[in-house]
């Protein structure tokens, strides 16, 4: 096998990391919230019915923004039957995922769950813009945000909450260019909502964060045509346009699954591409930044049939992918393609948090557990905080039917505040070693701190209820720095962490 080799200069970077990167998603989809996040009665519970063996394992997942309460859920949400006394809430029907929504878990106790988490959990609202409008929106940002003094902001105080939620960051509805969602619109109907949501929001408070809605994926017919004219309509307003994309095999071939972030890296590049020509057509210096705010693995074609069986239960089992090594590899990947663009992917959302293609799993009143990619966000988000540094690789190629040639080697490089600096890579030959030369250039890395690797000799073991730590990284030895240089070999298929000083 030919080596993979690359060169780290402080001198050419990418960008600094802003924590938001490292964001999730709470949605009121299946047991995300109900028996994952919240369960009254579970012996974990604490008095407010958190499950607090949940939130250990999302502390140490390292999760910052969290996105609510949808994704599709969200175009049919009234915020004001998730607010105040628990009894009088009204139960819904939630025509995104066909089951009934009780509102046990609402607002105030989304605010509560983030704030137990801590300081570094940040909320991110989003705004039905799909069955509601203006009007809906600055109701629930002047219950949420306006501290005193008005008939929303007292009902809040009356409520229990005396103190505002301070929602900084707000998203404009959600996928409104999918067919599938309830209230879908055309570029220029959704354009101008957005603009108009956004206009009034900022007369209350002009130092929001506001994402206007991208397309729902790169393979949409209105992909860049939508961009282009939801921001000709909101590039003043809005800081942020969102891009959703979520990858699994397609007819077994797990070559071009492997090689997901070669689409995720196109798609964050065209948009990129798409918001500066309108930017520049409009003669603005402003730049608009992305927020990547859903994106996992999802075996997404079983997924229509579960929704279509249901006859509007209550937080049914839906969307629990069990995952493999295989798909925390590629999970890794799509992680180091965002911190490769951190100069404008600003927010990320991994979707979703606990159970619903998540990192996280539990049991009604049974025991959480780690998923296989629980590993890679965990040890991205603890380690990938600094500035990025430019990796270009020189890799050996394979040849994949999706996305034709692609290098085996996909990796990145952050250098902390203290000068340490950790390289992310993957390794995505399913049968070969990788050997790696990195040259170090003049960071002043003389040491192997760590390196860890996620990788096994059976590429479909998982993480499960009755196997809970089946899969766990493990160290790799024989790593070196010598000469300026890094030497290591990176297993088949395997996800790697290198951490210098």
């Amino acid at each position: 096998m030919r080596t993979a080799r690359f060169t780290l200069d402080p001198a050419f970077t990418v960008g600094e990391v802003n924590p938001r990167l490292f964001g999730s998603f709470v949605e009121h989809l299946g047991r995300c919230v109900y028996t994952g996040v919240f369960e009254p009665g579970h012996p974990a519970a604490d008095a407010d019915g958190i499950r607090t063996d949940v939130l250990e394992l999302v502390r140490e997942l390292g999760v910052t923004a969290i996105r609510y309460p949808g994704g599709n859920f969200v175009s049919g949400y009234k915020w004001e039957d998730s607010v105040g006394p628990v009894e009088d809430r009204p139960r819904r029907l939630d025509l995104a995922w066909r089951t009934t929504e009780s509102n046990r878990f609402g607002l105030s106790e989304y605010i509560a769950f983030l704030k137990k988490i801590g300081p570094q959990a940040e909320p991110m609202m989003a705004v039905n813009l799909g069955t509601r409008g203006v009007a809906e929106a600055l109701e629930l940002q002047e219950y949420a945000n306006h501290p005193s003094g008005t008939a929303l902001s007292d009902l809040r105080a009356e409520h229990g909450d005396k103190d505002p939620f301070g929602i900084r960051l707000w998203c404009l509805g959600n996928e409104m260019d999918g067919p599938w969602q309830t209230g879908h619109k055309t570029a220029e109907e959704y354009g101008r909502v957005a603009a108009e949501t956004a206009r009034a929001m900022r007369q209350i408070d002009p130092d929001l964060e506001l994402v206007a809605c991208g397309s729902s994926g790169q393979s949409m017919e209105t992909f860049a045509a939508w961009e282009a004219t939801v921001l000709k309509e909101t590039y003043d307003l809005v800081d942020h346009i969102s891009l959703h994309a979520y990858y699994e095999p397609h007819d077994g071939d797990v070559d071009s699954f492997l090689a997901s972030a070669v689409d995720m890296e196109s798609f964050i590049e065209n948009v990129v591409a798409t918001c500066d020509h309108v930017g520049a057509r409009l003669k603005s210096k402003k730049k608009i930044n992305l927020s990547f705010d859903e994106w996992n693995v999802w075996y997404m074609a079983k997924t229509q049939a579960e929704v279509s069986a249901l006859d509007w239960p209550e937080a049914p089992r839906l969307l629990e992918d069990n995952y493999s090594v295989t798909d925390a590899v590629v999970f890794g990947s799509l992680l180091i393609a965002l911190l490769r663009h951190a100069d404008r992917v600003t927010v990320a959302c991994l979707a979703q948090l606990v159970n619903v293609i998540a990192p996280i799993m539990t049991e009604p009143g049974g025991p959480a557990w780690r998923q296989t990619t629980f590993f890679p966000f965990a040890q991205a988000s603890k380690h990938g905080r600094g500035e990025v540094l430019d990796v270009r690789v020189d890799s050996p190629t394979y040849e994949t039917k999706r996305y034709g040639e692609a290098d085996l080697l996909h990796a990145t490089a952050v250098r902390a505040e203290d000068g340490s600096v950790t390289v992310f890579a993957v390794n995505r030959s399913r049968t070969e070693p990788l050997p790696l030369e990195v040259a170090l250039g003049g960071l002043g890395l003389t040491e192997v701190v760590e390196h860890s690797a996620l990788a096994d000799a059976d590429p479909d073991a998982r993480n499960t209820l009755a196997d809970p730590e089946r899969v766990v990284p493990h160290a790799v030895d024989g790593t070196t720095v010598s000469d300026g240089g890094l030497s290591a070999t990176l297993e088949p298929l395997s996800w790697n962490v290198i951490r210098l000083r």
